[in-house]
């Protein structure tokens, strides 16, 4: 940036000056970084040879960060201001910048870029957009699918200030209603390892025996009857690796489009030393039937297998799923999360998943499915943390998992063949459904520390059988043979519920994404574990009004119920011979930084089957990118109209359809009779607003 740009030339959004460099704009949240005093990354300008990063004189060289063409370096607390500026004044150094860490996230590395994810108001015209871009020093690199009027720009070497300092400077200009910084953070695959050997597929099907509780399996036998998947049905599932040799990956069209991020090429092998975490996934839900080894949930669908960089920074996720887009996609499995206790998805990365959720399928949207985690702790929610190894945790922590709580992904957790709760299993109000998997202590891994157990430590021995299914030949995998019995975490559940998602949509690709969701969901079995959790003593293993359990969401996937469903479920058509109108022009305040938030009704009596829906929204608030808006049904089934993706923008007046606002489709066919609901929630302090008027509008 030039010279006569400064500081405190610039609105800040409350952000003190001193404080610029270390406050994180992500997802609609502000995140508290603190340096890394020990090391920091550089990116060249030109190849540089690792003989010569070895040789350079301002730190020791580490390793490379290839996704992100960075190079780490550590040096000595003291010296590391001076390292760094040596390595800007480099001719062959294009960008340095720190390593920090997300305050109360120990051991979680975040690292920079050159990239900022821009989204401006509506009004803003491109050279006015050039014209902020000139004075920051940015160069537009692209626009970002699904967010309207938002870029990605690179930080050029002119800039004299981070990419965080330059993103709170732009969050306080009127014209832009977003700004992030692109981090990487690693990922953690989720998955816990157990010894024996046993080669049963019981969380298939099952009919008792030891450590099997009756009905603890998804009941495929019933399901096969209907369908055992067809090639047309593809599942992504997206890993550190496949082991695409394996007999029980082969058949005529068995492999669609492997793509491997993390080397830049189309085999997305393990490493001759590596366990292939992808290989034990992409087995459970898309083994081959072959007469030999293991079948998957769904053996006749098709398996695209997507290696992944190992990160999670913003490029990274948006080529995993516009990949996926791409190649044709249908399902999308992800046994994976960030690496980090508290992580908000970036608005790149929000979008990312959105796109692929509604775009996705010609328009129906892909079923995206991410693993709660193996924690034992909230998806988004806080816990007393106590007795962790040198107290790397301690007090009232704040716990989040971005891609779990995404309105668009359906979470998984896991139970065991006792059907109670696996006492891994991460659990709260955003899990969708569960599915068998092993028992195992609760334990997460951060770059730093490795795998560390949660504490407090479980004494009472925990009784579940692991999970049997492919692995990588050889002895390179977690067994010396072609198959182990000691897979599980939320990670083997995860893609047990992509395979019945696959048979859903053999017998009915019609059903858009969110459909699927609601079959999931509608057909689980309610299982109940009345007892406590051996680590945290919390009884949450029964159901509410709604239906939803923290533990297990809305119940254990059941395979059979759910293709008979899907099978019985034919896509609304939309030729409506009826159209219903309500209104409420009752103004409502909405509650500042309230989850209860405000519900508005209207109530229709007529009587028919929805065949159209219209929503029209006029609302007003300081700022629209506090608030979340849902359509609550009579059934009570919800769905999100609008995430938090609007930003500064104050006034919202907005007419959501089927056809602009897909998630709508899984209100078709629903009765109208009954009080349909708005319900407007405000998710931050300080900034107030009201809900003016809505309209709704049903075809029947």
């Amino acid at each position: 940036m030039s010279d006569r740009i400064n500081s405190s030339d610039f609105p800040t959004i409350g952000i003190p000056a001193s404080s610029l460099g270390v406050v994180l704009q992500r997802g609609g949240e502000e995140l508290i970084l603190e340096k890394v005093l020990d090391r920091f990354t550089v990116r060249p300008a030109t190849d540089f040879p690792p003989q010569q990063l070895s040789q350079v004189s301002w730190g020791i060289w580490q390793r490379s960060i290839p996704q992100a063409r960075l190079e780490l370096f550590t040096v000595a607390p003291n010296q590391l201001e001076v390292a760094m500026s040596q390595a800007r004044a480099a001719e062959n150094v294009a960008f340095a910048s720190h390593v920090y860490k997300i305050k109360d996230n120990p051991g979680t590395f975040v690292y920079l870029n050159d990239q900022i994810t821009i989204q401006f108001a509506s009004s803003v015209d491109a050279d006015s957009i050039n014209a902020i871009a000139s004075t920051f020093s940015l160069v537009q690199e692209r626009p970002i699918l699904g967010l309207p009027n938002a870029f990605v720009f690179l930080v050029s070497k002119q800039a004299t200030e981070n990419p965080i300092k330059i993103t709170n400077q732009l969050q306080g200009l009127p014209e832009v209603l977003a700004a992030e910084p692109n981090i990487l953070v690693q990922s953690e695959t989720h998955y816990q390892p157990r010894d024996s050997l046993y080669p049963q597929q019981w969380y298939l099907n099952h009919n008792g025996g030891k450590q099997l509780a009756t009905g603890s399996h998804i009941s495929i036998e019933k399901a096969w009857d209907i369908t055992r998947g067809i090639r047309s049905v593809i599942v992504a599932v997206v890993d550190d690796s496949f082991d695409l040799n394996h007999p029980d990956f082969q058949g005529n069209g068995k492999i669609v489009a492997p793509r491997d991020l993390k080397e830049n090429d189309f085999l997305p092998l393990p490493d001759e030393e590596e366990a292939s975490h992808g290989t034990a996934c992409a087995g459970i839900a898309l083994a081959e039937e072959n007469g030999t080894g293991i079948v998957g949930v769904a053996p006749g669908c098709a398996l695209m297998p997507i290696r992944s960089t190992g990160f999670l920074d913003d490029q990274s996720v948006e080529d995993i799923f516009n990949w996926a887009i791409e190649k044709g996609a249908s399902v999308i499995s992800c046994s994976w999360g960030a690496s980090a206790v508290y992580f908000p998805l970036s608005l790149r990365q929000r979008a990312a998943i959105t796109r692929a959720a509604t775009k996705g399928r010609n328009g129906k949207g892909c079923v995206i499915l991410f693993a709660a985690g193996n924690a034992n702790r909230p998806v988004n929610g806080t816990v007393n943390e106590r007795n962790w190894p040198k107290n790397i945790l301690q007090g009232n922590t704040n716990w989040l998992s971005g891609f779990t709580v995404h309105p668009d992904v359906i979470a998984i957790a896991a139970s065991t063949s006792l059907n109670k709760k696996a006492a891994y299993s991460n659990w709260g109000t955003n899990i969708s459904v569960c599915a068998p998997s092993n028992n195992a202590p609760p334990g997460i891994s951060f770059q730093e520390t490795g795998f560390v157990y949660t504490q407090p430590a479980i004494a009472t021995f925990l009784s579940g059988l692991g999970v049997f299914t492919t692995d990588q030949l050889g002895a390179a995998g977690y067994d010396p043979s072609n198959f182990t019995d000691n897979f599980g975490g939320t990670s083997s559940a995860t893609p047990v519920v992509a395979g019945v998602a696959a048979l859903v949509l053999s017998v009915n690709s019609d059903l858009t994404a969110q459909q699927v969701k609601r079959i999931l969901q509608d057909t689980a079995d309610k299982i109940v574990d009345p007892d406590p959790d051996p680590q945290l003593g919390l009884r949450e293993g029964t159901y509410d009004g709604n239906g939803h359990c923290q533990w297990f969401g809305y119940g254990k996937a059941n395979a059979a119920r759910a293709v008979q469903a899907a099978q019985q479920q034919r896509a609304a058509t939309s030729n409506a011979t009826k159209q219903v109108q309500g209104a409420n022009y009752n103004q409502v305040a909405i509650p500042d930084n309230d989850r209860q938030g405000v519900k508005s009704a209207i109530a229709i009596s007529d009587t028919g089957s929805v065949r159209d829906i219209q929503v029209k929204i006029n609302l007003t608030h300081d700022f629209l990118g506090d608030l979340e808006i849902y359509l609550i049904a009579p059934n009570n089934g919800r769905v999100l109209l609008q995430s938090r993706i609007l930003g500064r923008r104050t006034s919202l007046q907005t007419t959501y359809t089927v056809r602009s606002h897909p998630a709508l489709k899984q209100m078709l066919s629903l009765s109208s009779q009954g009080n349909w609901q708005l319900w407007v929630i405000d998710y931050v302090p300080q900034d107030v607003g009201k809900l003016n008027t809505w309209e709704l509008t049903l075809g029947i």
